[in-house]
């Protein structure tokens, strides 16, 4: 009787060593295992129907379509500096954040066109410090509306801007902005979404002579 207790101890005492060196070993193997972090994610963003309006006010050396969803306000300050002249707009996308700036240059002795476009060059390089890669997209509208899109990558203030002129007399510029810190991924929806736009503003670009 005293072996056969003593049997059952010498068994319960091994089932519960193996047991504790079963919890040991798991528990060794999940601290150095490799963690795997989930990716990041962003909002899902419900994006309005494409619906354009016409731009056509009097006095204004242009006209074009713009997006129901924005807006479509008299620029009195660009940058905290007074325009140029009255016809610098801004277009505004309120419930995207985004603003684009479109300013208007009369191509003349003070405006020299060789300049217009050296500068237009020159704006876009300046975010080269920020931008992963900058690629200049030659565009073709209406009669006389020709120039470039620059799709500038990375985390850069601005990841859209074009510039569009007949080379004689009309020289208009725009750039797509949010209102958010920089950061590709997660604006990246928007913009595509905004660059659409953007694309459609410059196939119905028309001057007025």
């Amino acid at each position: 009787m005293i072996k056969m207790k003593q049997l059952q101890v010498c068994t319960l005492s091994i089932v519960l060593r193996s047991f504790y060196i079963l919890v040991l070993f798991n528990f060794f193997v999940s601290c150095n295992s490799d963690p795997r972090p989930r990716p990041k994610g962003y909002f899902q963003i419900d994006f309005p129907e494409k619906k354009y309006v016409l731009f056509d006010e009097p006095g204004y050396p242009y006209t074009f379509e713009y997006p129901a969803y924005g807006a479509v306000i008299k620029d009195s300050t660009f940058f905290d500096q007074q325009p140029e002249n009255p016809y610098w707009v801004n277009l505004d996308f309120p419930t995207m954040g985004g603003r684009m700036y479109i300013s208007y240059k009369t191509v003349g002795n003070k405006n020299l066109f060789s300049k217009l476009v050296e500068d237009a060059f020159k704006m876009t390089s300046k975010h080269s410090l920020k931008a992963t890669s900058i690629d200049e997209i030659p565009v073709k509208g209406g009669p006389g509306v020709n120039g470039f899109v620059f799709d500038v990558g990375g985390n850069a203030a601005t990841g859209k801007q074009f510039f569009v002129t007949d080379s004689s007399k009309h020289f208009l510029r725009g750039a797509l902005y949010f209102d958010a810190t920089p950061n590709y991924d997660s604006i990246k929806p928007v913009e595509q979404f905004l660059y659409k736009d953007m694309q459609h503003l410059i196939q119905t670009l028309k001057w007025r002579n």
